[in-house]
C-alpha cells in the first residue's frame, strides 16, 4: 500500500472516496459542500438513513470491506422495501483517533474498495459526505437516494384484512450468524456456521424484487429487527392484526440444523433482526403476480400468513395452530 500517515481529513477523501464519486458529475469530485442532481419528471425521490456503530451493528474486528458493504445494503434494502430503484450515497465516517495514522490508511483503503465492489453491484454512486474524528467507538453512516414514479411508493400503511403477508428469502440467518460469530452454535457443521456468518455480515437487498412489486404490494418494509416486531409496525401503521404460521416461515438449511440443534433457536429465527429480506402484504387476487414477480427477480417468496381485522398486533400460531408466547417482539435501541 502506497498510504501516507500524514494525510488530513481533505487528502483522504480525495484518494479514498473521490474516486467513487466520479461517475456522478454533480458530485463536483466531492470538491463542493454538496451535490447537485436531476428529478426526471414524473418521479419522486425516496431518502433513507441508516448508521453502524461498532459492537453494536457489526462486530469490532470486522474486515472493514464488510463494514462498507453491510452498511451500503441495509440502505439499499429500505430503498427496496419502498419499491424505488436506488441511484446514489451519502457517506459519513467517524473514526477513532486510533485510525489516525498508518491503520487509518489500511482501514479506509479496504472500506473504499468495499464500496467500490458494491457501487458496480448496485449501480449506485458515492454522491458527498463527511469525515470526522470520534472518542467514541467507530461509526459509519450512509444515505441512499432512489428514484421510483410520483405516487408510488410502498409504505407501512396499506394493508388491510383479508391481505396475505409474504416474506422473501430466509428467515433468521442474520440474527444466527451473530450467534455463531460470538462463539455459540458450535455444534453446526463448519459449512452452516459459515454461511450464517456471512448472512449477518453481509446482507443481500432485495433491490430486484422490491421495484417489481410496486402495484401489487399493500404494504412493505424489509425485516432488520425481527419479523415478529417489523410485522408489529406494519400492523400499527395499517390498524390491522397479522397472524402468521410457524410452520409456512422459510428457513435455510442451516437454521434448520441450528433448530434441530437447540429447539429454543426458534425464537431467536422469529425475533433475532439483520435478515433484511422484504416483508409485505398483498390481497389474494394477486398472488399469482406476486410469485410471478419474484420469479421475474430470482428471489423466492414465501406466503407466510394473512392479516385480520381487529386490534393492531401479531400472532404466532405454533404447529398445532396455537398461539405462541415470545419473550420479545424484536430488537430494540432504548
Amino acid at each position: 500500500m502506497s498510504g501516507n500517515p500524514s494525510l488530513d481529513e481533505f487528502g483522504r477523501i480525495a484518494r479514498y472516496f473521490a474516486p467513487l464519486a466520479r461517475s456522478a458529475k454533480g458530485a463536483f469530485g466531492l470538491t463542493d459542500d454538496a451535490a447537485v442532481f436531476d428529478c426526471p419528471a414524473g418521479e419522486e425521490i425516496v431518502v433513507t438513513t441508516d448508521a453502524m456503530v461498532s459492537g453494536v451493528h457489526f462486530l469490532p474486528d470486522d474486515p472493514a470491506d464488510l463494514v462498507a458493504r453491510k452498511t451500503l445494503r441495509v440502505n439499499l434494502s429500505d430503498i427496496a422495501a419502498m419499491g424505488a430503484v436506488p441511484f446514489g450515497y451519502t457517506l459519513v465516517t467517524a473514526l477513532p483517533r486510533a485510525l489516525a495514522g498508518p491503520a487509518g490508511e489500511a482501514w479506509l483503503e479496504r472500506f473504499a474498495d468495499g464500496l467500490r465492489s458494491d457501487q458496480e453491484a448496485f449501480g449506485v454512486t458515492l454522491l458527498g459526505g463527511d469525515s470526522v474524528s470520534t472518542p467514541g467507538p467507530l461509526m459509519v453512516s450512509i444515505t441512499v437516494l432512489g428514484r421510483i414514479p410520483k405516487g408510488q411508493a410502498v409504505t407501512r400503511g396499506g394493508a388491510r384484512a383479508g391481505d396475505l403477508i409474504f416474506l422473501s428469502g430466509t428467515l433468521g440467518d442474520g440474527a444466527l450468524g451473530l450467534r455463531v460469530l460470538q462463539g455459540g452454535l458450535a455444534g453446526l457443521s463448519r459449512e452452516h456456521q459459515e454461511f450464517l456468518a456471512d448472512r449477518y455480515r453481509l446482507p443481500r437487498p432485495r433491490v430486484g424484487l422490491g421495484p417489481r412489486l410496486v402495484g401489487l404490494a399493500s404494504a412493505m418494509l424489509d425485516v432488520s429487527d425481527g419479523l415478529v416486531g417489523d410485522l408489529r409496525h406494519i400492523a400499527d401503521v395499517s390498524s390491522v392484526a397479522a397472524e402468521i404460521r410457524i410452520d409456512r416461515l422459510p428457513l435455510s438449511a442451516a437454521a434448520w440444523a441450528a433448530i434441530e440443534q437447540d429447539k429454543s433457536v426458534v425464537e431467536a429465527v422469529l425475533t433475532g433482526g439483520d435478515d433484511y429480506e422484504l416483508l409485505f402484504t398483498a390481497p389474494p387476487s394477486r398472488r399469482e403476480a406476486v410469485i410471478a414477480a419474484a420469479a421475474d427477480a430470482g428471489v423466492p417468496v414465501a406466503e407466510i400468513g394473512r392479516v385480520l381485522a381487529g386490534k393492531p398486533g401479531v400472532t404466532v400460531l405454533d404447529l398445532a395452530g396455537e398461539p405462541m408466547t415470545l419473550t420479545a417482539a424484536g430488537y430494540v435501541h432504548f
